[in-house]
């Protein structure tokens, strides 16, 4: 209740603003849906507004912060290199990044990425995962806060860590020697022919000109107010630094364009990334990668993994490689916002107000990638742990 007063609180005031009133109806927040299956996609669902103070309706042609989705694609983009031969999933990552990474309580336990990956590397967003420009991962990984003290690498123990991510981000760079943008675009983005990138790093200002802005609940903005024009500077940086990218080492901060969060893609586009999927990678990925990207590293048990906020309260319940199994029947679970019993594949996204979603049933191929902005920290849950909003757009999404 709080959160819809502070909505209708934010659109009487945006309402009476002159330069939106004369954009005529407003319409917020915004949603949307796109469905698709292994050869078709087709727009479900578009209301909304993506920018108050023009009034532009949002379309599925707009791209959007996807928030966690982002850390799939990552996945994808790992598992491009292991068929490329550069990178192994059960090597320990102190080789790729030419430093010893280890858990200060576990030390004689090497980490790989498919602990990285899987979120059981021991890690935790204790000591925060947005790393400035001058600063490097292995700075951020030395503070004690980073490392959950009672579970290491390999243990039966989920913890989900935005910080992982980065961690992931920097092996990648220094395998490579690119860096994760633009490493990102070369593997995945351009051949999937999708016009997305990691922090507006890469997109062009037509896409910028079609940015979707997220508000806050109460109306105010929370991020991507763009107003047509890529940011200066794409990265976070430290106080009193400039953006100088061009001396950057890639290896040293894979936080930089936000691995774990920061794709910015269209649901038309997200939704072709779901097709990829539910042809089981055919063309794309080997089908030995597709197999260890869905294959559960994890499951819940009962008690041995936690969310994002430390609650288990049955969000997650299996985990693959950068990717969540939803649909589970495991008692505690309650990881089914479709409220159908069947068990899907993808990645949730939750970020700046936003709820999004890629979901897609192994077994017919059909699919939904969605959006919706502006809800509530306080914001209910549905029948599932999902909030009863992205329960209410997949309804409506499907026609139900």
């Amino acid at each position: 209740m709080r959160g819809l007063l502070r909505l209708g609180a934010a659109l009487l005031l945006l309402l009476a603003s002159p330069a939106v009133r004369a954009q005529g109806p407003v319409m917020f927040p915004a949603a949307v849906a796109v469905q698709f299956d292994r050869q078709t996609i087709r727009p479900a669902l578009a209301e909304g507004t993506a920018d108050l103070m023009s009034g532009r309706a949002v379309s599925a042609d707009d791209p959007v912060r996807v928030a966690s989705i982002s850390k799939l694609v990552t996945a994808i983009g790992v598992l491009r290199l292991l068929d490329a031969g550069v990178l192994d999933l059960d090597r320990d990552v102190s080789d790729y990044l030419h430093w010893q990474l280890r858990h200060p309580q576990f030390p004689d336990r090497p980490i790989t990425l498919r602990l990285l990956l899987s979120h059981r590397s021991g890690l935790t967003d204790g000591a925060d995962y947005i790393i400035p420009l001058g600063e490097t991962i292995r700075q951020r990984l030395a503070d004690p806060r980073a490392w959950d003290s009672q579970h290491g690498p390999g243990d039966d123990w989920f913890h989900y860590t935005n910080l992982n991510f980065p961690v992931i981000a920097s092996v990648m760079e220094a395998a490579t020697g690119q860096r994760f943008d633009r490493l990102m675009r070369e593997v995945v983005l351009a051949p999937l022919g999708l016009s997305a990138c990691y922090n507006w790093s890469g997109c062009d200002a037509a896409v910028a000109a079609s940015a979707v802005v997220l508000y806050r609940a109460d109306g105010s903005v929370a991020r991507d107010d763009l107003r047509g024009v890529l940011p200066a500077c794409p990265v976070v940086v430290m106080a009193g630094k400039p953006c100088d990218l061009d001396g950057y080492v890639p290896g040293w901060n894979g936080a930089l364009f936000s691995p774990q969060g920061g794709l910015r893609i269209s649901m038309i586009d997200l939704a072709r990334v779901g097709q990829m999927l539910a042809r089981g990678g055919r063309g794309f990925l080997s089908p030995a990668s597709y197999a260890a990207l869905i294959t559960p590293e994890w499951h819940f048990t009962g008690h041995n993994g936690v969310g994002e906020n430390g609650d288990p309260d049955g969000f997650f319940c299996a985990y693959g490689l950068g990717l969540q199994l939803i649909g589970n029947k495991t008692a505690g679970c309650h990881d089914d916002p479709f409220g159908d019993g069947v068990p899907r594949l993808g990645h949730p996204g939750e970020a700046y107000a936003l709820r999004s979603g890629l979901w897609f049933d192994p077994r017919t191929g059909r699919g939904i990638a969605f959006f919706t902005s502006a809800i509530p920290d306080d914001a209910p849950k549905g029948a599932s742990a999902f909030t009863a909003a992205e329960e209410a757009v997949i309804a409506r999404a499907r026609g139900r």
